[in-house]
C-alpha cells in the first residue's frame, strides 16, 4: 500500500513517516478504533546522503573566525568527534586530562561512550575552567569543591533563579549561541558547504580516516552501533573509497 502524500504531494521521507505516525496515533489514543490490519503499509525509507565533510584546511579556516567560548567548543566537536549537545553537557568529572579522553554520558540512543581528548586542548580548558569557577566562588559557596565535578564545562554566564522557592542554579549554553556563531565562521572562512556544528563531527571521522585509523575504532569513538553507520565516511574521502584515480588524470 503506497502512501498518497509519497504518489500525490511528493513530500519527503521524514513527512510521510510523521503524517503515518499521527494518524496511527488518532486512531488508536483519541478514536478509540482499530486501525486493522498494518501489513501492507510500509514507513518511507529515508534517502541515503553523504555527509558534508570540512577539509582540514576550511577546519582552520573556520576555527581561526571563533573566539573564546565558541572557539574552544567547535575544536572539541572536532578533536573529540562529539555532537553539539554532548559537547555542551558534558560536565567537568567527564574530561579526564590525564588519561585524555572524554567520557559522554547518555548520548544517541541513551548510551555511555569514552572519546578521545586532544592533548592541544588541554591548556585551553584548563584555563577556560578556571574562568568558569574561580577560587572566589569557594568562600561564597562552601560546597562548591565537593560539587566541581557537576558542574557543567560550558555553563551560561548568568545564574537563573526560581523567585518562589528561592533556589539558584546555572544551565550550559544554549546550543544555539554555537550554531550561530559557527554559521557566521562558515561564512567568513568563505566556505561555500552547507556546513554546520555537526560538520566537525563528520569531519574528525574522516580525515582519522584518511590517516589510516582502523574503521571499529571510530566506530566506538563515534558510538555508533552499526560499522555500517561508520562506513559512509569510506565514501568521502579525499582519494576516494579505493582510491582509485580517474582515467583523465592520466591523459
Amino acid at each position: 500500500m503506497r502512501h498518497p502524500l509519497a504518489t500525490v504531494g511528493q513530500v519527503s521521507a521524514s513527512t510521510q513517516n510523521q503524517a503515518l505516525s499521527a494518524l496511527l496515533f488518532l486512531y488508536r489514543h483519541v478514536l478509540g478504533g482499530d486501525v486493522g490490519n498494518l501489513e501492507g503499509v510500509v514507513r518511507a525509507r529515508q534517502p541515503k546522503r553523504l555527509p558534508v565533510v570540512f577539509t582540514v584546511a576550511e577546519v582552520r579556516a573556520v576555527l581561526q573566525q571563533l573566539k573564546g567560548t565558541e572557539h574552544l567548543v567547535a575544536q572539541m566537536l572536532y578533536g573529540c568527534g562529539l555532537r553539539l549537545m554532548e559537547a555542551l553537557r558534558l560536565r567537568v568529572q567527564d574530561v579526564d586530562l590525564e588519561a585524555r579522553q572524554v567520557t559522554v554520558r547518555s548520548g544517541k540512543g541513551d548510551k555511555d561512550r569514552v572519546t578521545v581528548f586532544p592533548a592541544s586542548l588541554m591548556e585551553p580548558l584548563q584555563n577556560h575552567l578556571l574562568v568558569v569557577l574561580p577560587m572566589a566562588l569557594g568562600r561564597k559557596y562552601p560546597n562548591a569543591a565537593s560539587e566541581w565535578g557537576w558542574q557543567w564545562v560550558f555553563p551560561q554566564s548568568h545564574r537563573w533563579r526560581d523567585a518562589g522557592t528561592r533556589t539558584e542554579g546555572r544551565h550550559h549554553i544554549d546550543p544555539s549561541v554555537i550554531q550561530k556563531a559557527v554559521k557566521r565562521a562558515i561564512l567568513r572562512a568563505g566556505i561555500s558547504k552547507p556546513a554546520s556544528c555537526h560538520t566537525f563531527r563528520h569531519s574528525f571521522a574522516t580525515h582519522l580516516l584518511e590517516r589510516g585509523q582502523d574503521i571499529r575504532t571510530i566506530q566506538e569513538l563515534l558510538g555508533h552501533s552499526d560499522v555500517k553507520t561508520t562506513m559512509i565516511y569510506t565514501h568521502v574521502l579525499n582519494r576516494g573509497p579505493c582510491g582509485v584515480m580517474s582515467p583523465v588524470d592520466l591523459l
